[in-house]
């Protein structure tokens, strides 16, 4: 069955001194609860990626990356490849978050080409999707969920499809202290099963982990980690705070 995952997405935030004082904060805290639950995921910025895969060696996390290329390998400036990620021992990695979307441009035919680098390499994917508070006040959300699913990650086979972890952050809430209510957000978690159901099988569906993201924090997160089809989070600005990120991970 599909486990629970915490995953902290640092964002562009933290210098170096900062990151390791967070890092070996959330592994000597970690120590003092029983993960075996929930897989806890940290996502630095890629220049931390070597000191938190580091320290996550002897402690009870797994290390992701917050972004990945497209391409393989070559001249690409500025590009990080999954055989990179993987050699720094990368476990997971972001993809399709609607900053990359909105900021960099990125497509549903992009983040696929993405996820097949990712699992390549043996790396999960977490695929974000989302709808903006215009897509949701006029009532086409799930159509923008469904065609994200589909564009970007139903050209997987059941096998690798199982392999992929799903995201939903509604972009409204991310980073707005607004956050869907638990029924808001198992109606689209539901809603995502269901698509991949209908895709492959209810065996399939049922392997797959969808997170929840926006806005989740200590107060909130065991009311929608109740939820059905909630299987967890990607956690934002909480993650910077190393026993907010804790209770989080730890309110299964």
């Amino acid at each position: 069955m599909r486990r629970n995952i915490v995953a902290g997405n640092w964002k562009m935030n933290e210098l170096f001194p900062q990151a390791d004082d967070l890092v070996n904060s959330i592994a000597e805290e970690l120590h003092n609860y029983d993960t075996a639950d929930v897989d806890v995921v940290v996502c630095p910025p890629f220049p931390y990626l070597e000191l938190v895969s580091d320290v996550s060696e002897d402690g009870d996390f797994f290390t992701g990356a917050q972004n990945v290329s497209k391409f393989e390998n070559g001249a690409y400036t500025g590009e990080v490849s999954a055989t990179m990620l993987k050699s720094l021992g990368v476990d997971y990695c972001i993809v399709g978050h609607s900053e990359r979307r909105k900021y960099f441009g990125e497509t549903n035919q992009d983040i696929a080409q993405k996820i097949d680098r990712l699992l390549n390499e043996d790396i999960t994917p977490i695929m974000c999707v989302g709808e903006s508070l215009e897509e949701r006040e006029s009532g086409k959300y799930l159509e923008v969920i469904r065609t994200q699913i589909q564009e970007g990650i139903f050209h997987l086979s059941a096998d690798d499809m199982q392999r992929c972890v799903i995201a939903y952050e509604p972009v409204w809430a991310i980073g707005t202290g607004h956050t869907a209510s638990k029924e808001q957000a198992q109606e689209v978690h539901a809603f995502i099963r269901s698509l991949i159901c209908e895709k492959y099988n209810d065996d399939v569906a049922q392997e797959v982990s969808i997170l929840y993201g926006g806005s989740c924090n200590a107060k909130n997160a065991k009311d929608l980690f109740a939820m059905e089809d909630i299987d967890g989070g990607l956690i934002g600005g909480a993650s910077l705070k190393s026993k907010d990120f804790i209770e989080i991970a730890c309110s299964f």
